[in-house]
């Protein structure tokens, strides 16, 4: 290990003689190069940045003419050259350092401007493996890295949004930048090297086929500061990580307030349940669980039937559906306080109608998330994540094992098709009791499953009561399980609900026992052999 240098205090005030300029996102380059060279700023630049410079007409050295060789090997060696890394990582205040400046002939630069490849891009756009591979930065990355490390004396931005603010350091410094926008500009640079990084490695271990590499890296990019988090005690941020999925991260807010933390885990529930259906659906979710979910033969006619289900809890909830909000349908929602509305899109007429509505948040994603895409999933625990697969699993009618006497009909079979997708997105313990593609009680997060299935049947008991109808929407329904029924007790509690047909899993020890049970009652059950645990 090399010894530590021994320097003074860090300066506060530093001037910026020399720039050296190489970025791949050219926005705000010419600018730049025009405000820098007005307040005599010598520019160094390479390849398409330099080129750009000078068709403008800003002046330019090309950093082949500073450093005395040319780019070669299709512009991979073109920075990595001590008289430019020299220059960078000279601390001014060693006298060690600036005799080797002087010996070597190596002038300062005081200010690196670098924006790396678009490798993210590159990958995102389907690009074959060796395109990737030539997207990947090497001279940036060893570039932000050195001017990061040498803050004290070197300003290092690779961001365009920063460019304003540092010609408003320059002009109010006469020239000059401060050590706290250095140190700003330094963190902001080695999060940026980092998340590069880390997504470089996740592509590499894609590519290997390595689910689960032995190191990982998350990142992301902030999208909005958030007022508070879950509670008010806690602050909070929303993070995006390149993902193109159709949902709260990509969406546009076309109206209404800010979005809260729990607005933003809510809605995204409510989207990715939504999104299982092919049929026209509304889901309306409250604390990242379903108040009700129906299918109908238009928006209008499904959200009717979801708020059927439990029209107290909806108030306040957020509502999500799958297909253009039309004028009819926000007219029903403008009826209900809601938090927030999610769509792939909304016709003028709706636009109008919950434009009224001016606290209602309001956003509209252009597409519906894919429910059998795979992707990642993380938690993070007390010094570590747990890291998963999304839950994309799904399962069809003809994947249903029909396990007891009775064989269920075919209106059944969809209900029981319908209930088990809406089952995957409800808390564990989770039971959800449905009815002609609607939910009729749900029984959410509940210790025991015999619970569930009680409280979803009571809800739907005072529901009934509520709208005046003669029976609890449960009577001639089906129920679905999001694990297996461990004791026959929560089936049974089911039956006595009026339910005619069950969905669930299986593998309990006691199978025998619950189908057996179902068959004295007379019920159809269906083992779908897939469980839809949801903490």
């Amino acid at each position: 290990m090399s010894p530590t240098p021994q320097h003074t205090s860090s300066p506060d005030l530093v001037p910026v003689a020399r720039a050296l300029i190489s970025v791949s996102d050219k926005t705000g380059l010419v600018d730049l190069g025009k405000a820098l060279a007005a307040r005599g700023v010598e520019i160094l630049s390479t390849g398409g940045s330099a080129k750009a410079l000078l068709e403008a007409g800003v002046p330019v050295v090309e950093v082949g003419a500073h450093t005395g060789f040319p780019e070669m090997m299709d512009g991979r060696v073109k920075t990595l050259h001590p008289r430019i890394h020299g220059g960078i990582l000279a601390r001014r205040d060693l006298d060690s350092h600036t005799r080797a400046m002087d010996e070597h002939d190596i002038p300062g630069i005081d200010l690196v401007v670098v924006n790396l490849y678009p490798f993210e891009a590159t990958v995102a756009q389907g690009a074959d493996f060796a395109t990737c591979i030539e997207n990947i930065d090497i001279g940036g990355p060893s570039l932000i890295r050195g001017a990061a490390k040498n803050h004290d004396f070197v300003a290092i931005v690779t961001d365009p949004s920063d460019y304003a603010e540092l010609l408003a350091q320059l002009d109010a410094g006469d020239g000059r930048t401060t050590l706290a926008f250095r140190r700003r500009l330094a963190a902001k640079a080695y999060a940026r090297t980092g998340a590069y990084d880390s997504a470089i490695a996740a592509w590499f271990a894609g590519q290997l086929g390595e689910e689960y590499p032995h190191r990982i890296g998350f990142s992301g990019e902030l999208k909005q500061t958030l007022r508070y988090g879950e509670n008010p005690h806690q602050t909070a941020a929303f993070y995006t990580n390149g993902e193109t999925r159709p949902g709260v991260a990509t969406a546009a807010q076309l109206q209404g307030k800010e979005l809260s933390y729990n607005n933003l885990n809510d809605t995204d529930a409510a989207f990715e349940l939504v999104a299982e259906f092919e049929r026209p659906a509304i889901a309306i979710i409250k604390h990242a669980n379903p108040c009700g979910v129906a299918e109908g033969t238009d928006l209008h006619d499904a959200y009717a039937r979801a708020l059927a289900c439990d029209p107290v809890s909806a108030f306040g909830g957020i509502i999500a559906c799958n297909r253009t909000l039309d004028a009819a349908t926000a007219e029903e929602i403008a009826k209900l306080f809601a938090e927030v509305v999610i769509a792939p899109d909304a016709d003028e007429g709706a636009r109008r109608v919950l434009a009224a509505k001016k606290n209602l948040r309001v956003l509209l994603t252009g597409a519906m998330p894919d429910p059998a895409a795979a992707g990642l999933s993380v938690k993070s625990l007390s010094g570590g994540y747990l890291v998963q697969t999304r839950d994309n699993g799904r399962i069809a009618a003809a994947d249903l094992k029909v396990v007891t006497k009775r064989v269920p009909t075919a209106a059944e079979l969809a209900d029981l098709v319908f209930a088990f997708r809406v089952a995957k997105h409800v808390k564990s313990n989770a039971i959800v009791y449905a009815k002609g593609a609607a939910t009729v009680g749900i029984g959410a997060g509940q210790m025991s499953r015999v619970d569930s299935s009680r409280i979803a049947a009571w809800k739907s008991a005072d529901a009934a009561t509520a709208a005046g109808l003669p029976e609890p929407g449960t009577r001639g329904s089906v129920v679905a399980s999001d694990a297996f029924f461990p004791f026959a007790d929560g089936l049974i509690a089911a039956a006595e609900a009026g339910v005619t047909a069950v969905i669930q899993p299986g593998g309990s020890v006691r199978d025998a026992e619950v189908i057996a049970a179902a068959d004295e009652r007379g019920l159809a059950m269906v083992f779908t052999g897939m469980r839809h645990f949801r903490h």
